[in-house]
């Protein structure tokens, strides 16, 4: 029966705090190394198996680091505001913030169970005036140097949670929170001009330490196109409107445009007999996500306005459409059809019967997308391409028509929030001043308690007149308060700063601290923020260097995600589906080590994959037999003194297994492999068992493997290893030790086994003395009894030697 249990956890824990062995400083040995895991959000009552690996094999990562020399920090908090706490309370009537609090401090204790490195005098709660407060600040600042602006737009709305949605939180036309159907909704909203950043946030991506897939997403995400801007003008009219093309060479072969419905030029350019079937096709879209509208399979619809424009290089009229499938926020929300080569345009003049003209030669079959000679172009009659472009963009431009123009995908973010659970917005508005920015002693604009935040389609702050009255700092008189909060993505997208300067009341964070501490070196979370946080965390770091308060240029310097732990039954765990794995019970009954190896062994980092209960208990089998072999080894290093110098053969062979894993091990552990670092230890741990069933063992040598061994166990298991590591006698802590180093000639053996093949089939194996010429090693395999009796009434025609794995005799 295993002595190892959650007493020996709670032993450890207790002597750690005590002797504040994880207490970070700066001053300490050692280069600095910031290891970040994404902090966690408390709208679930507890810690479920996807905290735990995120968290349990990145500190063990961090340990591993601590014992290699690193001076590690490894703060932890709470993304504690946000629209689950809120519906929470909708739902029972508990406020956000009791119930919020609550969930932290359970998950508090439960991170302290895990027995992490986590340097809880830094933690942060973004929920507290004391962190609001600077996440305001920052509101602030980036309004002084123009990046936050208020404007009236068209946003996705949730109609189930009454809240503005940005586009990142929209998955496939529904609220990523509560999967209701999102629609568009006029409303007057804060952004920060993430835009000015779009190709630095671009180019600076391929320096980075991130996973192809997620630098992939945001390029994507971000969205650089190289084309031109072309003017077209409104026949009988002073109007003109943009569209951006990186097709300009297609021009001529335009004959209808297409207004997004939400266009103000949509209302503007309709005539009379139009406008009914307009506002009519205007309602509908709107009860549309951008997703649907833009769906490749999705029919395409459409009406006429009325209105014509003017083709700028060859003077044609051409009708003006509305479609929704042209969205208002992308480009200039106007787009030039090519139904004749491109595939949505040509479906579009099929269906409405618009003429199809063909610009470019080649290809049977329309729409002819390919690059070709020109036709049906006037002058530009066989140039093709590159030269097609430049020649039409120098007429455009000649004429004022026209411009080479880079466009982005990337839109602005927009910060407002029609909820009561999170930081208020910290302006106010003056019927005489405008909009105010409140001054930075003034802050924080603390969230009150006493609101009704039942949704009703207005901020519950505005409801509140104590909070929204107030006075204006820059005349005096009455001034009312913003009543919208910011997204919970504006508190995550400096936190990593707050970390190391978390007590500090007088700023943000120290500039000379933090420009220390951070980069972040390791950052590892979850894949689904690639296109929110992540791209937020580094406009933030961006905009802060521009203003003088960090001299670097991006967040995370290296960064990884796990996957996803899924039920037994192989599905997304949920509560409706009663397959949940709750991180309590397990650590109860086999202790927090055991939970902590099984993860790491059971699953591949960063794939994941189904829970198992057999699985669990073999790693708890596996961590009594290393018990069971450790105590042997003890008594044996006890009660033996045989220290001789010169090693036998089993003694060779098991500093062979030894240097091998700790080789194995160190390269594995930097790569995040962790459950290949654990096979490497369950095969150390064979040797080691099979070392001592033999007659003469040395025990000097004994010691110093076991020694090894319980270093590099330490990283995968730390209460079980100090337990152990107290056990033969050994100064606490272990984790105060160093990274054990493979010794490379160690690694080469005096004999190896070989394999001999008869025509490709393994006919025998050899042992052979490992310093053989590739002439030696032909003769000892031809002269094995096996093989002499197998060849001997054949011809040898060749013997192919692979040195130090096998030979291959043929024959005939």
């Amino acid at each position: 029966m295993s002595n190892y249990s959650t007493k020996i956890d709670e032993k450890w824990q207790k002597k750690w705090e005590e002797t504040n062995l994880y207490k970070f400083d700066k001053n300490n040995e050692g280069e600095k190394l910031y290891v970040l895991e994404m902090f966690s959000y408390p709208s679930g009552a507890k810690l479920h198996a996807g905290h735990w690996f995120n968290y349990g094999p990145v500190d063990s990562w961090a340990r591993f680091k601590r014992m290699r020399g690193y001076n590690v920090f490894q703060p932890m908090g709470f993304d504690a505001f946000g629209l689950p706490a809120e519906n929470y309370a909708i739902k029972t009537g508990i406020h956000p913030k009791d119930s919020t609090l609550k969930n932290i401090d359970t998950m508090e204790k439960q991170l302290k169970a895990m027995g992490a490195m986590f340097n809880w005098d830094n933690e942060v709660v973004t929920c507290m005036p004391d962190y609001y407060k600077w996440t305001q600040w920052l509101f602030l600042k980036l309004y002084e140097k123009g990046l936050a602006y208020r404007k009236k737009a068209p946003v996705n709305w949730c109609p189930s949670c009454n809240t503005v949605l940005a586009n990142e939180q929209v998955v496939d036309g529904c609220c990523e929170r509560c999967n209701s159907e999102v629609i568009k909704k006029d409303l007057t909203q804060w952004f920060f001009k993430i835009t000015d950043y779009a190709d630095e946030l671009l180019e600076k991506l391929d320096d980075l330490d991130w996973p192809a897939k997620t630098k992939a997403m945001q390029k994507h995400w971000i969205g650089k196109s190289k084309g031109a801007e072309v003017t077209f003008e409104v026949c009988d009219s002073d109007v003109t409107f943009d569209v951006f093309t990186t097709r300009v060479d297609t021009l001529f072969g335009v004959t209808y445009v297409v207004l997004a419905p939400e266009s103000p030029l949509a209302e503007e350019l309709t005539k009379s007999e139009f406008k009914e079937a307009v506002e009519e096709y205007k309602l509908q879209s709107q009860k549309q996500s951008e997703i649907e509208r833009q769906s490749i399979t999705r029919e395409k619809t459409g009406v006429f306005t009325g209105s014509y424009a003017i083709n700028p290089v060859n003077g044609k009229k051409v009708p003006i459409w509305i479609a929704d499938y042209v969205i208002y926020s992308y480009g200039t929300g106007a787009v030039m059809a090519v139904p004749a080569h491109d595939d949505r345009d040509f479906a579009f003049a099929t269906k409405y019967e618009l003429p199809i003209i063909r610009v470019i030669e080649g290809g049977e079959n329309l729409p002819y997308t390919e690059y070709g000679k020109l036709v049906n172009s006037e002058d530009f009659n066989g140039l093709s391409g590159k030269e097609a472009k430049e020649a039409i963009v120098a007429k455009l431009e000649k004429e004022k028509l026209g411009k080479w123009k880079v466009n982005f995908r990337l839109r602005d973010w927009l910060v407002s929030r029609q909820r009561y659970w999170g930081a208020p917005i910290p302006v106010v508005y003056c019927e005489h001043c405008g909009i105010v920015p409140v001054p930075e002693d003034q802050l924080p604009v603390e969230l009150p308690y006493d609101v009704e935040f039942a949704p009703d389609g207005k901020s519950p702050l505005a409801k509140s007149e104590a909070f929204m009255n107030t006075t204006c700092p820059k005349c005096g008189g009455h001034a009312t308060r913003e009543a919208d909060t910011l997204d919970t993505f504006v508190c995550s997208s400096w936190y990593y700063l707050r970390y190391p300067d978390n007590k500090n009341s007088e700023k943000a964070f120290d500039k000379a601290l933090i420009n220390e501490m951070l980069p972040v070196d390791k950052y590892v979370g979850g894949p689904e923020h690639a296109c929110m946080h992540l791209l937020y965390a580094r406009f933030m770091t961006k905009a802060l260097r521009d203003m003088g308060y960090l001299n670097f240029d991006e967040p995370f310097l290296s960064l990884r995600h796990q996957g996803l732990i899924l039920g037994p039954d192989g599905l997304k765990m949920s509560k409706s589906k009663g397959n949940t794995i709750s991180p309590d019970d397990y650590i109860s009954e086999y202790g927090a080590d055991v939970f902590r190896m099984y993860l790491m062994f059971g699953f591949d980092y960063t794939e994941g994959g189904a829970w198992s209960d057999d699985g669990i208990k073999s790693i708890s089998k596996f961590v009594d037999r290393v018990e069971r072999v450790l105590a042997s080894c003890n008594d044996e290093i006890k009660n033996s003194s045989n220290s001789k110098t010169e090693m036998s053969a089993s003694e060779k062979e098991l500093n062979f297994v030894r240097h091998h894993s700790i080789k194995a091990v160190t390269e594995d552990m930097e790569k995040f492999q962790f459950n290949t670092c654990i096979a490497r230890i369950m095969e150390f741990t064979n040797a080691l068992s099979k070392y001592l069933n033999e007659s003469n063992k040395n025990s000097t040598f004994l010691k110093e493997v076991v020694v090894d061994f319980i270093k590099l166990l330490a990283p995968f298991a730390p209460h079980f290893s100090e337990e152990e590591w107290n056990a033969i006698g050994m100064n606490y802590s272990v984790f105060n030790e160093g990274w054990p180093k493979f010794d490379a000639a160690a690694l080469v053996k005096d004999e190896v086994e070989i394999a001999v093949q008869l025509n490709g089939k393994i006919k025998t194996r050899i042992m052979i003395p490992s310093n053989l010429s590739q002439e030696e090693i032909q003769n000892a395999a031809l002269n094995d009894e096996n093989v002499k009796t197998a060849i001997a009434d054949k011809t040898v025609v060749k013997v192919i030697v692979i040195k130090g794995r096998l030979v291959n005799v043929v024959v005939k």
